[in-house]
């Protein structure tokens, strides 16, 4: 089918992420023989960031470089590399680097969220995040500096978790302080939790839980009741936020600049967006889902099958997802896999130890191997990682 510029549907994808990512080859690969799509996929880097594995990069060790042109190839995707600037959702139109405007007919906001560096004052001025690559290799870097002291993971959530435990076994040298307002795993299993505190103190991690922190300094964080930790450098990982773009441009966004979708992850307010990942406030049956890759990438691939319905003149079908399991590493060699109801509640089936970090390792390099599948798709179906399987989803026709 051919079509000229003015007939084609202009896709455009924000964002690169898991969830980002799957969109864009997903709905490439089932449209690369029609001439009247185009999908365009914006991002600041060309190298896909694997989230699951900053920890890792945190502490020095090298990981694979995906690159995202290459991936894109034969799917005839256009990769436009760049910082979205703004999005205009009356006009359809999104600004890069603040000198190039792109149009789109339909648009797939994928922006993702960010550690949350503004809450507490001196975080942003003296803490490091794991955001992205950059910032986690400046972590890396600044823990081979000599001298030792304590370093301050500040968040007991599952990144603080991971993240604490790589430094403790990477630098046995270094004292490492995981502080924040909830014991480590406690929403899992007592089982679960019980192998989960083994291995930090089997680490070194010194754990205080119930604390708050009030404020960072240069060489020290203060909590709430007074008492303060010296810190010759801290890792922020609590909380995240989400970009003001989607705020600004008018859509309807949740108390944390999240947009609000429908069932089939529309906007409320502009039908045209559809939003993904962690960027989206989606509803289900047990309330609002929150980001993870194991629910960023369902988002992405859906987000495709529902424009290629919309494009049909057919409605999108509603979104369901359920979450199967929480794998946490414990450094290289032990892990914990609480599996995991849909609603995420805790079962109480667990995994745990080299059988859990060969697991979770299977996990973590599953997104990658699913884009290149997806890449190569029919159009019969889709996958994405499920459990370290692939969930084979069908056809939107």
């Amino acid at each position: 089918m051919n079509a000229t510029a003015a007939q084609r549907h202009e896709v455009l994808i924000l964002g690169a992420g898991y969830a980002g990512l799957s969109a864009a080859v997903q709905l490439a690969a089932r449209t690369r023989k029609r001439g009247d799509v185009r999908v365009t996929l914006v991002n600041p880097y060309d190298s896909f960031t694997e989230r699951l594995r900053l920890h890792m990069t945190a502490t020095g060790q090298e990981t694979a470089v995906m690159n995202i042109p290459e991936l894109l190839e034969g799917t005839g995707a256009v990769f436009v590399r760049g910082w979205v600037t703004a999005v205009d959702a009356g006009a359809k139109t999104v600004r890069i680097d603040d000198d190039r405007v792109l149009h789109y007919d339909t648009l797939v906001y994928g922006l993702g969220s960010i550690a949350d560096t503004v809450a507490v004052p001196g975080v942003d001025d003296h803490a490091y995040t794991l955001n992205g690559p950059e910032d986690a290799a400046l972590f890396a870097e600044r823990l081979t500096r000599p001298g030792g002291g304590t370093v301050v993971v500040g968040g007991s959530g599952l990144t603080g978790i991971e993240a604490a435990a790589e430094i403790a076994e990477r630098h046995p040298e270094l004292e490492v302080v995981l502080l924040g307002r909830q014991e480590p795993g406690a929403s899992m299993h007592p089982k679960a939790k019980a192998h989960l505190d083994a291995g930090l103190a089997r680490l070194g991690v010194r754990v205080r839980s119930g604390v708050e922190v009030v404020k960072v300094l240069a060489d020290s964080v203060e909590l709430a009741d007074g008492s303060s930790i010296p810190a010759a450098a801290v890792l922020w990982t609590s909380g995240t936020r989400v970009s003001p773009l989607a705020n600004a441009a008018g859509l309807r966004v949740d108390e944390r600049g999240r947009v609000v979708t429908d069932s089939a992850l529309r906007s409320v307010s502009h039908p045209d967006v559809y939003a993904v990942g962690d960027a989206a406030a989606v509803p289900q049956g047990y309330g609002v889902m929150h980001g993870t890759c194991q629910s960023g990438m369902p988002t992405g691939v859906h987000a495709a099958l529902s424009i290629l319905r919309t494009l049909a003149g057919k409605e999108p079908r509603p979104f369901r997802f359920g979450y199967y399991h929480t794998p946490v590493s414990l450094g290289r060699n032990d892990a914990v896999v609480q599996f995991t109801h849909p609603d995420d509640s805790p079962r109480r089936i667990v995994l745990a130890g080299k059988r859990a970090a060969k697991y979770k390792e299977t996990v973590s390099a599953a997104p990658w191997a699913t884009f290149v599948r997806m890449k190569k798709m029919p159009a019969s179906g889709a996958l994405w990682p499920h459990g370290g399987r692939y969930t084979r989803i069908r056809s939107a026709k």
